[in-house]
């Protein structure tokens, strides 16, 4: 009896990201005090927004919209409605995707594509806009996931890398895209805004194939937490996405990673050399280190892109992943967290060319 052949390992063989032009992260905080009349209130706001390890977060509004002046997208009497918000995502999320697309090196071959976007609704979809703008067969294979929140930047490479073993010709195109600032909401309370000021627009792009040299992308990971249903939500209200996140979120989630069948889990196959967790926030990855008794630095990447660019939902990890790359580490874990509270998780590690 003959046998089949062995399937083909995936690998990413290239990651490109992008960003928005307009920086909106010390305008965000000035709108956000305005909402807080209490001048003790928006002091403790403010300080507390400073200590959340974030410099920079980018918006696909411009001009007086971004800068949250009066009359703008914000700022005109009455929160924009989510019909307005989906126009502003239909007209913007193609263009920041195809920019983060534009950083690959090549979209030759392309057989199939794989969009993840929680931000934002469109049809015909961004899968078919992107194909088209690339100018692909109208056959090519498509697949779009959407509403999963922060961990679908890990399901986009699972979904990927599961295409590729399947179809060892496979040359997939896999794209984030995610446009978190056009769904602010007024409140006065403190813990919500401190929870949007996380929050940010971003792009990533990645080819994913089982030839080649790469970073190989290994078994899959995923644990839902009892009980944690109103920890994390994303409600489709009148005016955009309503994003709750607890302030129990950091505790529970050291609690659980700390537990033994999860460090048997990630650990039992050895301690990774490299982290590739998702920055959900300065105290998220505060939690990650503390669960899993990881070293100061283990984080470092993770620390590097929330600073530089906040927390751009499912798009983040993959920002991690571009810097981890470039070290080319022999073994690694790719963490993110979402709605409820949810972990979704990817091995990963170099191969080289020869090793197809």
């Amino acid at each position: 009896m003959s046998q089949s052949p062995p399937r083909p390992r995936p690998r990413i063989t290239a990651i490109a990201t992008a960003v928005p032009e307009s920086d909106v992260h010390a305008s965000y905080t000035e709108w956000a005090a305005s909402q807080l009349p209490d001048e003790r209130k928006a002091a403790l706001f403010r300080r507390m927004e400073a200590r959340g390890g974030i410099s920079h977060r980018y918006s696909v509004l411009t001009g007086s919209d971004a800068a949250m002046d009066f009359g703008s997208f914000y700022m005109n009497g009455a929160e924009p409605g989510t019909g307005e918000r989906m126009k502003r995502y239909a007209a913007a999320a193609p263009d920041l995707a195809m920019k983060a697309i534009e950083g690959l090196p090549s979209t030759d071959g392309i057989t199939h594509i794989v969009i993840a976007s929680c931000t934002g609704f469109m049809a015909p979809g961004l899968d078919q806009l992107i194909a088209r703008r690339l100018g692909l067969s109208s056959g090519v294979e498509r697949v779009s996931i959407g509403f999963m929140g922060c961990y679908a930047g890990i399901t986009l490479l699972r979904t990927a890398a599961h295409i590729v073993r399947s179809d060892p010709t496979a040359r997939v195109l896999a794209v984030s895209v995610e446009l978190c600032s056009l769904h602010l909401q007024e409140t006065g309370d403190i813990e919500s805004l401190l929870a949007m000021g996380q929050f940010a627009d971003g792009a990533s792009a990645v080819l994913v194939s089982g030839e080649g040299e790469g970073l190989g992308l290994g078994e899959g990971l995923s644990l839902a937490l009892e009980e944690s249903d109103d920890l994390i939500t994303w409600t489709i209200g009148d005016s955009g996405f309503a994003m709750h996140l607890s302030g129990e979120v950091p505790a529970r989630l050291a609690e659980a990673l700390d537990s033994s069948d999860v460090q048997k889990a990630l650990l039992g196959e050895g301690h990774p050399l490299s982290w590739a967790v998702h920055p959900g926030g300065k105290s998220v990855l505060d939690a990650v280190e503390r669960g899993l008794s990881l070293e100061k630095d283990a984080l470092a990447a993770s620390r590097c892109v929330l600073d530089e660019f906040g927390n751009m939902s499912s798009a983040t990890v993959l920002f991690v992943l571009e810097k981890l790359a470039q070290e080319r580490p022999a073994n690694g874990i790719a963490l993110a967290f979402g709605p409820g509270l949810a972990m979704e998780g990817l091995r990963y590690g170099w191969i080289k060319a020869d090793a197809d």
